[in-house]
């Protein structure tokens, strides 16, 4: 379809031809976005499913309408690209603008526009597709206010560690060696917290260009997930909850980056522990097959809500049960970039009030899919 909208002239049947008319319908209603067509004068003549659930109206509402009149977009006063398209005989593609549903709804849309003229080049009207992008906006809004939280942070943690410095330089008279302790370490723990935030920023760098660093090695990955068991027993115990390890098979050696892996699971647990309430309890399970190893973590938390699902593993993405905790929202897509450079993938089901299981799902000894552009060596 995307070729199909590029063309500066898009050449149909002269003659009333009902068995192709019927295959050029099936073809716009069988493709997943919105699209419309309209005659020379800019009324429409075809809505296809996608336009209908993204608009709110049926075919039948606007047959024969003002195009206008049915999107009211945003573009549409001052500069409709179908009009500019049927006036020019040029295309136009990704153009971005708004649309207004039948409830009143205000939905950023990206489009494409082009003309349809006969085999004789004489015009017929014109066609045009729309994708709603409201979920792209509402990230980017995301992204650059959680930008400004990390220069925020940054800015916060320099003005602490600055003031307390200069007065340590100052060498104030009254300066016991207990406060100058004390200043010290505000300075590191700010320091330690500032280090914590960069890397954290430069994780969001590594995601955007696609490259996890990886440096494997022969990984045992029952010793790695029996060390992190131990290491948050003592956790989970201070918050109620209780933490169980099921590994009845030993699992295989894999190549692995050791110390990514670790970052994948204290993720996991992190967030099973966060959202689980006390007296409730996580699972540690593994397993494998033929020619994977897998690793379950199974809550009993709060759960995620089905229309969620679909993006938790995005950047920034943060559901509505977080929102009033801190974090920028790239835990779990740094988990997924990392799992899939060692060629693995995970899954996730969840259940509101009934808990959440990730699965994360690694080849064995195989390493044939490890690397490519999403992991590289950096010696």
């Amino acid at each position: 379809m995307a070729d199909f909208l590029e063309k500066k002239n898009i050449a149909v049947p002269e003659r009333d031809d009902s068995q192709t008319l019927s295959f050029y319908k099936f073809v716009l209603d069988s493709v997943p976005v919105a699209i419309l067509t309209v005659n020379a004068d800019l009324r429409i003549t075809g809505f296809n499913p996608w336009a209908q659930e993204i608009t709110g109206y049926s075919s039948e509402e606007v047959a024969g309408k003002y195009c206008g009149e049915i999107l009211q977009g945003g573009m549409c006063s001052s500069h409709c690209p179908l009009r500019t398209v049927i006036g020019g005989h040029v295309p136009i593609s990704l153009v971005e603008s708004t649309i207004r549903n039948k409830w009143g709804e205000t939905i950023p849309v990206r489009m494409n526009t082009a003309g349809l003229f006969d085999n004789s080049g004489n015009l017929i009207g014109g066609v045009e597709s729309f994708q709603d992008i409201s979920r792209l906006k509402a990230l980017e809004r995301e992204k650059n206010n959680l930008i400004s939280m990390f220069a925020h942070d940054m800015k916060s943690s320099l003005t602490i560690i600055g003031g307390f410095v200069l007065r340590l330089l100052k060498k104030q008279r009254n300066n016991s060696p207990e406060k100058e302790k004390k200043y010290l370490t505000i300075a590191k723990n700010e320091s330690a917290r500032l280090e914590a935030l960069v890397n954290e920023f430069l994780e969001f760098s590594r995601l955007q260009t696609g490259k996890i660093r990886l440096d494997l090695a022969a990984t045992l990955l029952d010793k790695e997930l029996l060390e992190m068991f131990d290491a948050y027993q003592l956790e989970a115990s201070q918050h109620g909850i209780r933490l169980e390890l099921e590994n009845e098979e030993e699992l295989p050696i894999i190549q692995a980056d050791a110390i990514q892996l670790r970052r994948v699971f204290s993720n996991l647990l992190d967030n099973a522990i966060k959202f689980t309430q006390e007296g409730g309890a996580i699972w540690l399970e593994t397993g494998k097959t033929k020619d994977e190893v897998f690793v379950q973590i199974r809550d009993e938390g709060i759960g995620i809500p089905s229309e969620e699902l679909p993006f938790i593993f995005d950047p920034f993405h943060r559901g509505q049960a977080v929102r009033d905790k801190k974090g920028f929202g790239l835990g779990l897509a740094g988990v997924k970039a990392i799992v899939e450079a060692h060629g693995g993938h995970i899954r996730v089901s969840s259940e509101p009030l009934k808990g959440s299981v990730f699965t994360v799902v690694l080849p064995r000894e195989d390493s044939k899919n490890i690397g490519g552009d999403m992991a590289s060596r950096d010696n």
